[in-house]
Formats: C-alpha cells, structure tokens, sequence
C-alpha cells in the first residue's frame, strides 16, 4: 500500500494514476472524497491533515508515503511524517524544492527554508527516503489563465526570465519510480527535477497561445506588483517579492541547470512546455 498526500493536487493526481497503472495499491488523502475525481480503483480517505485527528489510521498497513509539503504544510508534513514512523511505514518519497542546496544559503531563503527542514525531518526519521526537488512548475502558469482568457495578456515583471518548467507529470514519473523502488537504487537520492530545455516566460506565453489558437502577450509591471498578484493566504507577500526578485536574477540565465532525471530515472525524455501547453489548452480557452 502506497498513500498519497495531496492526491487531488496536479502531482498528486497524476502520481495516482501511475501508481495504479503499474498495479500498486493507493490509499488517496483528501479533505473532501466526494469531489476528488480521482480513479475508483484507489482507496479515497478523508483527510484534514492540518486537524487534531489522529493521524496514525491513516498510514495503517502502508509500506511507502508520498509526502508534499503543499498538502497542508510543514506542521502537517511534520505530524503525518511522525505517523508514518509509527505506523511502520518504510519508505517516504519527498516532494521537496530545486531552492535547496544544502549550503548555509538554505536560511536565506523562504522556500528553501520550509523544505530544507522537512528535509532534515525526514532524514532523522529513519525511514528509506527520497526527494523529488522541482520547482519551476509548468502549472504554476495557470495563474495567467484568467488574464488570457479576458485580454490574451500576461502581467509580468521579468518577461525575459529564464528557466526550464517541469511537467507535473514528470514529476509524478520520477516519484513513482522511487516508491515502488525495490533495488534501492533511489535510496537516500535526492533529485533535482526540471523540464528538458531552457524556456523564458515570454517564450511560455507564445506557447500557450500557440496551443489555444490565439495571440497572447506579456505586458511588464514591477516587481511589487507582480508579489501583489502572487500573494495569498498560503503565500506571504514578503515570500512572493523573494521570488520575483529570483525570477529577476534568472534574465540573464537560469539560476540551475537543465537536468536530465526525468529520462535517467523513468526511462523517457522530459516532457516539453508545448507539451505541456497542449495537455493543459482547455484550461486557457
């Protein structure tokens, strides 16, 4: 038995289904099992695992965790990796971030920060782990799906940033791979994950319009406004300008290199942007 952590999430989603494809058992976390849509064979579960309930049924009779941070938090990964000890699970593959490096520049950095600890949490829990560092999501574009839908524009302060955006697909390849290891092979690995070719926003934005049949276009705006736009309940301001500022420093250059995991691990080349453009049209028109 395999559970999934933010299973109605875009790696979550499609991590399940590729666990059942290969004819693993899935227990799928989420708060709300009638709405999740997610395939009859898997074992939907409620979960609020940002409550007080007891966490440890949850993990009952598993062998591996699939633990995202974004399912509820670092508190939540926290309690639900605990549980996991407890209840015998022997393996946890990470969903962690490309912002770590293992260097005091860790502390430095909001992002970094949250999943460097996670991180150390899971390494100090005894368990065979894993982690998947991407970042860079190809999703995180269908924050401009409102805007290109209205007008066909994309509000930007760093058009020209570069960078390699990962399908979560391929996300959810790589950490399949991982949970059903039986080698050992991507035991104590941790992997960063990016898409297979070098991108820039502008570049991104021509994509989707490409896929949809329509003229898009990015318009600039400053760096406080673009933190505005991104901010949120989950994602503090200060946070959103931390990235922004990234994003800025990435104009010259991405600030890492394109990796080549996706194919070492799974076997099949790194989904493109235009791919991934494709796949996600219907959520643009």
């Amino acid at each position: 038995m395999i559970v999934v952590t933010g299973a109605t999430g875009n790696i979550g989603r499609s991590l399940v289904g590729r666990l059942l494809a290969e004819g693993a058992a899935v227990r799928a976390l989420t708060r709300d099992p009638a709405r999740a849509g997610l395939p009859a064979e898997a074992e939907v579960v409620r979960a609020d695992l940002t409550g007080a309930d007891d966490l440890a049924p949850l993990l009952a009779g598993a062998e591996a965790l699939f633990l995202n941070l974004a399912a509820g938090g670092d508190r939540a990964a926290t309690a639900v990796l605990d549980a996991a000890v407890k209840a015998g699970v022997r393996r946890v593959v990470l969903n962690s971030s490309m912002a770590v490096t293992d260097t005091p520049a860790d502390d430095t950095n909001h992002i970094a920060r949250m999943h460097a600890g996670l991180e150390r949490a899971v390494r100090d829990s005894g368990l065979e782990w894993t982690f998947v560092r991407g970042g860079n999501y190809s999703t995180n574009t269908l924050a401009w799906a409102p805007s290109i839908r209205e007008s066909g524009v994309v509000r930007d302060a760093h058009p020209g940033a570069q960078g390699a955006p990962v399908h979560e697909a391929d996300l959810a390849d790589v950490a399949a791979v991982a949970l059903l290891d039986r080698s050992g092979a991507h035991q104590g690995q941790a992997y960063l994950v990016t898409g297979p070719e070098v991108v820039t926003i502008a570049e991104q934005v021509a994509e989707i319009g490409r896929a949809i049949g329509r003229e898009t276009r990015v318009e600039r705006i400053s760096e406080e406004e673009a933190a505005e736009a991104m901010s949120g309940p989950h994602f503090p301001k200060e946070a959103a300008l931390e990235l922004v500022k990234r994003f800025g420093e990435m104009v010259d250059a991405p600030s890492f290199p394109v990796s080549d995991v996706v194919e070492r691990v799974t076997g099949h080349p790194g989904r493109t942007f235009a791919q991934w453009a494709r796949d996600h049209a219907a959520d643009f028109s």
